[in-house]
């Protein structure tokens, strides 16, 4: 078994945490405000994104990679 195979997976896990964190944050203090509850609020909310923004990178992201590769020129 190579662990590095499981690159793209890990990525994924990191940056779907990170941005869904950021994302659920900001909806959180733009629907609720800054109060005593919005810890708890942003915690649920991201609890509830992130495994669906995990899912959804794992299925989007080898089409963006396809998409990049089309748009940009390699250096020859």
């Amino acid at each position: 078994m190579n662990p590095a195979r499981f690159a793209p997976i890990l990525f994924g896990f990191l940056v779907s945490g990170l941005m869904s964190c950021l994302v659920s944050l900001v909806a959180t203090l733009r629907t609720s405000g800054l109060t005593a509850e919005t810890s708890t609020k942003w915690m649920e909310a991201w609890t509830t994104s992130w495994p669906v923004a995990f899912a959804a990178i794992l299925v989007v992201a080898p089409a963006v990679r396809r998409l990049v590769a089309r748009l940009v020129r390699s250096e020859a």
